[in-house]
């Protein structure tokens, strides 16, 4: 099995370490899901007899543009790093226990959810209603402005999201706005100066691209 990592400081993990951690990619363990995949919440043993909270998200192969979005991701994230945008773990490129290919990368786990959960709270949400105070609003928009200024004028490549939303900003333990999912991301090539954008609008349902 190959075992994918971002950079060498970043942990080696396998498919069955991933299988085990999520309870088998188990429904009761399922926290999201997007066009190319699927996110997991898992207990990862750090063989130090403790155990990380981590989110991994499982790519969707058989979906059309999915693999591409994985290398997409993988390489974004070997480019940056921003107190305001999501910090990956590892990634895993592998095979199943079919002999099926397998993506997946993982990432710190956030309890606090995504901003969508907080806009648009569920009835349901065992945390009971979830409410932001106007200084909360106000930081949030700052973080995501800060992981924006970060990506497109100070990181090694310019990077432009395409796919912001409410749904791909978590948000940290105190309340700490971070920028994630990268797979519709696009590298800008600092030898264009032209003003004009070479590629059409991108993004999901729920992104708006600026006007």
């Amino acid at each position: 099995m190959e075992n994918y990592t971002i950079k060498e400081q970043h942990i080696s993990i396998s498919y069955a370490e991933l299988f085990k951690a999520t309870n088998g990619f188990s429904e009761e363990n399922l926290v999201g899901s997007g066009n190319f995949g699927s996110v997991y919440r898992g207990m990862l043993d750090d063989h130090e007899n403790d155990a990380k909270v981590i989110a991994v998200k499982v790519f969707n192969l058989q979906q059309l543009g999915a693999l591409k979005s994985f290398v997409t991701e993988c390489d974004a994230f070997r480019n940056i790093r921003h107190r305001n945008l999501i910090k990956i773990l590892t990634a895993c490129s592998s095979v199943d226990f079919k002999g099926n290919d397998f993506k997946a990368m993982v990432f710190e786990f956030k309890i606090n959810g995504s901003l969508e959960s907080w806009l648009h709270p569920e009835g349901n949400d065992p945390f009971g209603l979830k409410t932001l105070k106007l200084m909360q609003r106000i930081n949030i928009a700052m973080d995501v402005a800060s992981a924006l200024e970060y990506l497109h004028h100070h990181s090694q490549v310019p990077i432009i999201h395409c796919d912001l939303k409410p749904s791909n900003i978590l948000l940290d333990d105190d309340m700490t706005a971070l920028v994630s999912d990268f797979g519709l991301a696009r590298f800008i090539d600092k030898s264009i100066t032209s003003s004009t954008s070479s590629f059409g609008i991108k993004g999901t349902i729920g992104y708006i691209a600026p006007g």
